[in-house]
């Protein structure tokens, strides 16, 4: 299993139920790398998506503990248990954690690769991920150059880079 996030220089990853920025080439990385794959998100997640709706080819797996939430679409887990039995045939480079927060913290401990945009600057946030460099079971095996965002972005010159980690 393994997940992408986006996170700012205070491993911030949201704020008032969104995203601290929109960068297109964040967002192309994210499909690349998630097209094609099962993907574990939460209710608040899916909620931050264009209508609401699931992610286009993808096996969209929402945690929720809420028994009538059932978005079209989505297959539904109720705990944390049923999530790793729905996955547990699957390769782990086939299975990816896409948040929000709850998800990742539950799954962390499942994965065995993290994708991480590395956003500079300090954004307003409410949300977060847990500090992988200061966290001896992982290491940022390979660190992209550093891109900025444009004016096609929210918000424009934005320095980003790509980085992988790998458990330890």
């Amino acid at each position: 299993m393994f997940l992408v996030v986006a996170v700012d220089q205070g491993w911030g990853i949201g704020n008032k139920g969104d995203l601290l920025v929109r960068i297109r080439g964040d967002l192309k990385n994210f499909a690349a790398l998630t097209t094609g794959k099962t993907v574990i998100l939460g209710a608040k997640t899916l909620a931050t998506f264009p209508g609401g709706r699931v992610l286009k080819n993808r096996r969209n797996i929402v945690l929720s503990r809420n028994p009538s939430y059932a978005p079209e679409g989505a297959v539904m887990a109720r705990s944390l248990e049923e999530v790793l039995a729905l996955t547990r045939d699957m390769l782990s480079s086939e299975v990816c954690v896409i948040g929000g927060a709850s998800i990742y913290e539950q799954l962390l401990p499942y994965c065995d690769c993290a994708f991480v945009t590395k956003i500079a600057g300090n954004f307003d946030k409410d949300a977060y991920f847990p500090n992988l460099d200061a966290d001896p079971a992982w290491e940022c095996v390979s660190e992209s150059e550093v891109m900025v965002s444009t004016d096609e972005d929210l918000p424009a010159g934005v320095e980003y880079t790509f980085c992988e980690y790998r458990r330890r």
